[in-house]
């Protein structure tokens, strides 16, 4: 009887594994497959620069979607929360800066960027919890903008204005990190693991509860849950994602400065959320994407028509001035809409899509 048990578990979990491979669209198949080979279509440019940095804003970018999309709470402390965690990094791991620096191992340094940046975004999520819409926002603001100031002004620990240099991830088995192939390959690691965490928990108790919060707080502390301390809990979870994205960007720019926290990123990651999509935890990447590939190549297009290169940001705001009016809920949104005019358009018995 054992043994028969045994093989019908086995079954079991065969048939569950086989019937949620089989759920997984075959777009995602396709797109997972050209991530996997990308270092072999693309440059060492393309690799580290723009993919490497789009997993990493849109890492921290979904850690604020969380908060905003699940929980309703539009929080701007998030790449407050992810410079803490480079900092600690290279105050606790080595930098160029060895009169600070303490030169812990990676073991060591790594878990406590996590946790020092967690709780710092844990303590500000208890201040914004008691507040709602414009207000949160404001109070994340100005949190954000004195994190700024105060990492600028302090040269005991944070060194000021000049930050920190050399910091460079460690060399585990033989490998340099840094180099473009392995460092694309670790932040989409990172990226994939932190859209999976946030799919997994938003269908949790614990994500079902914060959505229904989300909607209708009084009604959700009549049926016995504590609100507060659900939102709480949403602003630990999104700052251990911000967290690790913070990690990573110290890791590709090889130093942190009180810029890295100032008052434009933090309205970046904003507006990477926002193009994106903020209701599903793939927009924040879709948005990076989108970001990145503006600031990185916007500035030649101006250059090529004889405006300065510096306005690169004139084109990012207009065009999310336009998104943010045709399309509120981002590209997905355009997206979606698209779909829907052309299911309306297709034949009710062919299915074919009338020209």
């Amino acid at each position: 009887m054992a043994v028969i048990d045994d093989t019908n578990r086995a079954a079991t979990t065969a048939q569950t594994t086989l019937g949620w491979l089989e759920s997984v669209p075959i777009a995602a198949w396709v797109l997972a497959v050209i991530m996997l080979v990308m270092p072999v279509l693309a440059n060492d440019f393309i690799l580290f620069q723009v993919f490497g940095w789009t997993f990493i804003l849109g890492m921290i970018a979904l850690s604020l979607m969380f908060l905003a999309g699940y929980g309703g709470m539009v929080s701007l402390i998030q790449m407050s929360v992810a410079a803490l965690g480079g900092y600690m990094v290279a105050i606790f791991g080595t930098s160029g800066m060895t009169d600070i620096s303490i030169g812990l191992p990676w073991w060591v340094f790594i878990p406590i960027a996590i946790v020092v940046a967690t709780i710092f975004g844990t303590i500000v999520g208890a201040l914004a919890v008691r507040t709602e819409g414009i207000y949160t926002i404001m109070i994340t603001l100005a949190i954000a903008s004195a994190f700024f100031y105060f990492t600028r002004q302090n040269y005991a620990i944070f060194n000021g204005y000049s930050g920190f240099n050399l910091i460079v991830p460690p060399q585990l088995f033989g490998v340099d990190w840094r180099s473009p192939m392995p460092f694309y390959y670790l932040t989409l690691v990172c990226a994939v693991l932190s859209y999976l965490l946030v799919v997994y928990v938003s269908r949790s108790p614990f994500g079902l509860a914060l959505q229904g919060i989300r909607d209708n707080p009084r009604r959700m502390a009549a049926l016995g849950y504590n609100v507060t301390a659900h939102r709480i809990a949403a602003y630990a979870f999104a700052s251990a994602i911000a967290s690790v994205g913070g990690i990573l960007l110290v890791w590709q720019n090889a130093q942190i400065s009180p810029g890295t926290a100032g008052i434009p990123a933090v309205i970046d990651i904003l507006v990477i959320a926002v193009i994106g999509g903020i209701g599903r935890p793939i927009g924040p990447f879709l948005g990076a994407l989108i970001y990145v590939l503006l600031r990185t190549f916007s500035p030649d297009v101006l250059t090529t028509f004889g405006m300065s290169g510096e306005r690169f940001k004139l084109l990012i705001g207009l065009g999310f001035l336009a998104l943010v009016f045709w399309s509120p809920d981002g590209v997905l949104g355009m997206w979606d809409r698209w779909k829907e005019r052309r299911a309306r358009r297709a034949d009710p018995l062919t299915g074919e899509t009338e020209t």
